[in-house]
């Protein structure tokens, strides 16, 4: 969907998905401000909403912060551990 908007049929079409299922995916993205739809129609165009997916980034890449740094954490303890006398 990069390309701007879609009608619905398109987005199904070499999927291996039905029509249905595509739907409730749909508007579970939609719900999640994360895709847009407008109506023209009978059809259904489906754009992806910008905005909802940099709060996704954002929000992934402070979390991987804190795990980096916890894992290095985890490393250190774990060396430590790993070098005492048996």
């Amino acid at each position: 969907m990069d390309g701007g908007e879609l009608p619905a049929g398109d987005l199904i079409e070499g999927k291996g998905m039905s029509g249905a299922a595509i739907s409730r995916h749909l508007k579970v993205l939609r719900e999640a401000g994360l895709v847009q739809q407008r109506v023209l129609g009978t059809q259904r165009l489906y754009s992806v909403h910008s905005e909802g997916l940099r709060a996704i980034a954002e929000w992934t890449i402070s979390k991987r912060q804190f795990w980096e740094s916890s894992l290095d954490r985890l490393g250190d303890i774990l060396e430590r551990e790993n070098s005492w006398p048996t």
